[in-house]
């Protein structure tokens, strides 16, 4: 699946419609849990024989366990060879970097099950927890699914270190990427393949912060997140070492925040078709999402009058009224037309970005007009006017400019595009077909 989006095209080929997997599958496995690992010649054995044992008894569809080994410097790779030999479901990769992100991005990419997933090798989540994981992904529910730590049916038993370093990430995610997601790192998660295929080349990171910046992007593009709460054991060995993490994490958050500022990740490879989502569905009364589109446009537009008085009575201490309106209404303009973007018209990603803004100006100049006329007016009818009178005009005359405001939005900057002809869909199944270019035992 592919989109020149980035090359500033306008065609996109959005990913297939979720489904349930079919009941009779293929004799390829339906699930691929992958165990990163460095230097774990002790845990890896009882690891995956306990992980294998618990699959075998409960899992009702095809699985595989795969190994992938980030250039271990012990006897991992001895352990791993001599597991992968001993049973069928068991698969060994070797990579020659370290880094969980770089192994789990490598064989995830690789591997032709439709449903792909993760687990730390010291199994802390009780097992207990993988078929509630995958089992949204498998009926088609959704997109991706995490174990979080965090939810209050959670049990979980750890130091206050890590209780307090797990909880202040999270609230930073939250503050600062606005996450909704409860848990970014737990060691337990799953995606679907055809999901992960173009994902995953948008994931920068290589480390420890491929889980986060892989949730955040699904979220952004509006891609379904299942969260599981798990039961969860602080494993007292890990070799993680907090401080160097914490860092990398809090230099992911900054260069994933800009980008999304900017505007510069192509996240509409991530659209659903059309119809996937209800809310998308056409209503009898309703054109085109028009009842979505009003109330996402009065909170922003709320917001962005709340933030124009706030900037206009800061540049009004320095300045005269005219050009504090001014510059008030263009820098929030270029916030406004931001936010109606994303949040009221739902445009995703960078595609014809540039355009919007400056269409957006054209609506400013509009606005600039409306209220600056009114201020005109007011001068030369009162000759000097109070700072509460001229907020009061300039108030009534953004509510005259907002209503024409949304109708330039909504008929000429972001116009529904709806009626276009359909975009060509690949079948959901075509995502997962086999061929020995994807076996990962061709891979090595």
């Amino acid at each position: 699946m592919q989109t020149d989006s980035a090359s500033g095209g306008a065609f996109s080929v959005p990913l297939p419609a979720r489904a349930h997997l079919p009941a009779a599958w293929r004799d390829v496995p339906v699930l691929d849990i992958v165990i990163p690992v460095y230097n774990e010649e002790k845990d890896l054995g009882p690891c995956v024989l306990r992980l294998h044992d618990h699959l075998v008894r409960t899992f009702p569809y095809p699985f595989r366990i795969t190994i992938a080994d980030n250039a271990s410097t012990d006897r991992t790779p001895e352990v791993a060879a001599r597991l992968a030999a001993s049973s069928e479901e068991v698969r060994y990769a070797r990579l020659e970097q370290k880094g969980r992100g770089r192994a789990l991005r490598a064989v995830w990419s690789a591997s032709d099950a439709p449903v792909l997933a993760y687990m730390d090798v010291d199994l802390s989540t009780d097992l207990n927890a993988l078929l509630p994981l995958v089992a949204p992904l498998i009926s088609g529910h959704s997109d991706l699914a995490i174990g979080s730590r965090l939810a209050r049916s959670s049990r979980v038993v750890r130091g206050p270190k890590r209780e307090f370093i797990s909880r202040s990430y999270n609230l930073i995610l939250r503050g600062s990427l606005q996450a909704r997601f409860s848990d970014a790192q737990c060691g337990f998660k799953a995606i679907r393949g055809d999901v992960a295929g173009v994902l995953l080349p948008l994931v920068e990171d290589t480390g420890w912060f491929f889980d986060t910046e892989m949730l955040v992007l699904a979220e952004r593009a509006g891609l379904r997140i299942h969260e599981v709460p798990v039961d969860w054991v602080d494993d007292p060995n890990s070799t993680v070492h907090l401080v160097r993490t914490a860092t990398d994490d809090l230099k992911g958050v900054w260069r994933v925040g800009r980008a999304l500022a900017v505007g510069a990740l192509p996240l509409d490879r991530l659209a659903r078709p059309f119809g996937d989502d209800p809310r998308d569905r056409q209503l009898a009364g309703v054109p085109g999402g028009l009842a979505r589109q009003l109330v996402g446009f009065c909170v922003v537009g709320a917001l962005s009058t709340l933030f124009y008085l706030l900037l206009y009575s800061g540049f009004r201490t320095f300045s005269g009224s005219q050009v504090a309106n001014a510059l008030a209404l263009l820098v929030s303009a270029v916030a406004n037309t931001a936010a109606n973007r994303r949040l009221t018209f739902g445009v995703r990603g960078r595609d014809r970005a540039m355009r919007h803004q400056a269409q957006g100006l054209v609506v400013f100049a509009i606005g600039l007009a409306l209220t600056s006329g009114s201020l005109a007016a007011l001068g030369a009818a009162s000759g000097n006017p109070s700072h509460s009178t001229e907020l009061a005009v300039l108030i009534a005359a953004n509510l005259a400019a907002t209503v024409l405001r949304f109708l330039l939005l909504r008929a000429w900057v972001f116009p529904d595009r709806r009626s276009d002809p359909p975009l060509p869909s690949p079948d959901a199944s075509s995502s997962y077909e086999l061929t020995s270019a994807h076996d990962p035992r061709n891979a090595r």
